[in-house]
């Protein structure tokens, strides 16, 4: 088989070709796991019931569940010769028929998307182990909450709300797993590398510890950059310009002053930063920005919580984190008001609301969920003229985009129309269009994007006429 020409590409048709390679990537590990299947089915049937059957106790073939409660049997010994034909081990193969066969009989929306080609089957499959603990009822309500999300989120988005989902539907078992993990805490030393003389040191440890561990870690390396004097007086070893020290490198020196904390003390205390104040204070402090349904706080409901940066979580894993903090709750944000300034500059508050309505970056196929705690730019839809009219920045005209999406928008000629609070229109350099909502990324055929922009651009127009 030749190698398919590329060359003679341009840069359209080369946008073409990828989204081609994409359905036919699709489909060819569609066919695997529909080939899994039909394996299993041809091998359903009891061994031990055929004539002059081996019995299992002396090794014969017998039947074996693979996947989770629901799935039928399948005869063990089939897999080997079936792996041979993949050219894998016997037991990928293995794990490869029991995600087939959890999908195809324990979550049928989620398996009749990744038939129409419309997700990633590499995704459906992790669901399907995520939630192969659980029993068939169960595995239900992943499947609804997953196959709602499956075909325009992100990967790492899907993947979060399977997790949440796998919480809810058995949060006795998931309390069980924690307390299994939490048995497991420990702090660990590493053996010593003759070569460097550097030594590793591994903890497992609760997740509100290690924040504030890496916290503090952080403050003394500031300190210690503000007091390079100290710094060298403890660490004579350093290169002559300590600009060549990367942050790592620095970090790891201010773990390593956590073993010292009267030289913690005389440090802050030599920068303006008492540390009595800190050992007075008997809780830290933090800010944590959870996402939750009014019916966890009402009790109506699972008490499970978005907490940005850890995941999903149940309230009672939530007072365990905030067990060293103050807690200082924050009004609600009603995110049906709207707000707009006549300054390029956007307000904090019209920052705050669009971030929640839009769930993180809205840049196509944006992975990042965090909403408060991500680092992104406020961008204008509708590029800000100094000589406009007043109001042109608000929750109107805001795009939270990274860094990274923000330059590619700016300097590659991309195209974004907000049609609505948390609703944004894209289209490339070379005229791919995509809509971008609460739900994710959805492909827009030209007629559909040109109907879209139009009837958002006669809705403005009819708005403008009213005022």
């Amino acid at each position: 088989m030749g190698r398919p020409a590329t060359d003679d590409l341009d840069a359209a048709a080369t946008l073409a070709a990828a989204e081609t390679a994409l359905v036919e990537r699709r489909a060819a590990q569609v066919r695997d796991l529909l080939l899994m299947l039909h394996w299993a089915d041809l091998h359903s049937g009891d061994p031990q019931a055929e004539p002059g059957a081996t019995p299992a106790s002396r090794g014969g073939d017998k039947l074996v569940s693979l996947g989770g409660d629901g799935t039928p049997p399948v005869q063990e010994l089939c897999l080997h010769e079936l792996a041979i034909a993949r050219q894998t081990h016997p037991a990928s193969t293995r794990a490869t028929m029991a995600d087939a066969l959890d999908l195809r009989h324990r979550l049928p929306r989620t398996w009749a998307l990744v038939l129409e080609l419309a997700c990633e089957p590499w995704v459906a499959t992790k669901v399907a182990r995520m939630a192969r603990r659980l029993d068939h009822d169960q595995a239900r309500l992943v499947d609804t909450a997953v196959a709602d999300a499956i075909a325009g989120q992100s990967a790492g988005r899907v993947l979060t709300i399977a997790e949440a989902k796998v919480i809810e539907a058995d949060t006795a078992a998931h309390l069980a797993r924690l307390e299994e993990e939490r048995r497991r805490r420990g702090v660990w030393l590493g053996r010593t590398d003759l070569e460097t003389g550097t030594r590793g040191v591994f903890a497992r440890v609760e997740p509100g510890d290690a924040t504030l561990v890496d916290a503090r870690i952080e403050q003394i390396a500031e300190a210690l950059l503000a007091r390079p004097d100290l710094l060298r007086a403890h660490h004579p070893d350093l290169p002559a310009a300590l600009d060549d020290l990367t942050r790592d490198e620095l970090r790891a020196i201010a773990f390593g002053w956590l073993a010292r904390p009267t030289d913690v003390h005389e440090l802050l205390n030599a920068i303006g930063r008492p540390d009595t104040e800190v050992a007075r204070r008997p809780h830290h402090r933090a800010v944590m920005y959870l996402h939750l349904h009014e019916s966890a706080l009402a009790g109506t409901a699972t008490g499970l919580v978005r907490v940005e940066g850890l995941g999903p979580m149940l309230l009672e894993q939530v007072t365990r984190l905030l067990g060293h903090a103050h807690v200082t709750l924050k009004p609600v944000i009603d995110l049906d008001e709207h707000v707009s300034v006549n300054a390029y500059e956007f307000p904090t508050a019209v920052s705050e609301r669009t971030r929640l309505r839009c769930v993180g970056d809205v840049f196509p196929h944006a992975v990042n969920t965090a909403t408060m705690t991500g680092r992104y730019d406020d961008d204008h839809p509708v590029p800000y003229d100094p000589g406009g009219p007043p109001g042109q920045t608000g929750d109107h005209n805001n795009a939270p985009l990274s860094r990274s999406h923000h330059r590619a928008k700016t300097h590659r000629g991309y195209r974004v129309r907000q049609v609505d609070d948390a609703t944004y229109l894209w289209t490339t350099p070379h005229g791919l269009t995509r809509l971008v909502d609460r739900t994710g990324t959805h492909q827009l055929t030209e007629t559909d994007a040109w109907t879209l922009t139009h009837t958002h651009e006669l809705d403005a127009a009819l708005a403008r006429t009213c005022v």
